[in-house]
């Protein structure tokens, strides 16, 4: 484990609330910060219940779980919760603009020397450090869903991060027990820009009649050896993620097999946004 730090996770949906657990659990002091206090309840709510599921299954002691717990504060005020911290990762959704906002206030607030990571799935890291007069301590740490299971962290680094910034947030996010893939910055990176396509893919595939959702998905899993199938896996990520992904990818490489499925979209302009709201290529 390395050593302990002072962690800010701006964000308490599913990614921030997973990933300030993560830390938690591995001995470092966090707050979770949210823009509001129900947003936050939720959040914290999260952590002591997937902690308690971790009791029942004598994966760790109710002790532990306690102690986990009490390293992790709430708060909605964003300047004072970065005030003092060494690093800072921020799991905001999945814009561009919303993320910048964040950035400008991370700029004005966090320490000089503070880690600044953005959380993002495919957006430019360049392009969001280039929100702050400190690029070099920009970089991306891309955590899997859900983050105290999964054990990889796509780690990417923007046209101007340093390469100190680089090796302190591998060695860190080892010291959580992850393994480190590094990519280049480019839209997606490697997870997305190859996963995206893939499930637009199985979209477009039921779309044109090929074949029945569970067909489709059952020869992904079966023939392909994967944990589920890809329109089972487009409603655990969430129907509205995958459509701003692909959107993003399509315009930043111009590219015609990022084009979105029409499919998909109409099912995120009905609502349907997959397990979250209940309904998408399933029902929940």
């Amino acid at each position: 484990m390395t050593s302990s730090i002072k962690v800010a996770v701006i964000g308490a949906g599913t990614m921030g609330n997973g990933i300030a657990q993560t830390y938690a659990a591995n001995g470092h002091n966090v707050t979770l910060v949210d823009m509001s206090q129900e947003g936050l309840d939720r959040g914290l709510a999260a952590i002591r219940k997937s902690l308690d599921r971790f009791v029942k299954k004598e994966k760790i002691t109710q002790e532990q779980s306690d102690g986990i717990m009490a390293r992790v504060a709430g708060s909605t005020d964003l300047p004072t919760a970065v005030a003092d911290v060494d690093m800072v990762v921020e799991a905001v959704f999945e814009r561009e603009d919303v993320k910048k906002d964040v950035f400008v206030q991370l700029d004005k607030h966090a320490p000089q020397g503070a880690i600044l990571a953005t959380n993002t799935s495919s957006i430019s890291i360049t392009a969001i450090a280039s929100a702050t007069s400190r690029p070099e301590s920009v970089v991306g740490m891309h955590f899997m869903n859900p983050v105290p299971l999964m054990k990889l962290v796509e780690l990417i680094k923007g046209e101007k991060t340093s390469d100190e910034v680089v090796a302190r947030t591998k060695e860190i996010a080892e010291g959580l027990g992850k393994t480190v893939g590094i990519a280049e910055d480019y839209a997606g990176f490697i997870s997305n820009r190859v996963l995206m396509p893939m499930i637009n893919e199985a979209a477009f595939t039921l779309y044109e009649g090929v074949a029945t959702r569970d067909d489709i998905d059952i020869i992904m899993k079966l023939g392909m050896n994967h944990p589920m199938g890809p329109l089972a896996l487009a409603d655990f990520i969430g129907l509205d993620v995958c459509v701003n992904i692909l959107d993003y990818m399509h315009k930043q490489f111009g590219d015609q097999k990022f084009r979105c499925a029409p499919n998909m979209r109409r099912m995120v302009e009905a609502g349907k946004l997959g397990r979250k709201s209940g309904e998408g290529f399933y029902t929940y």
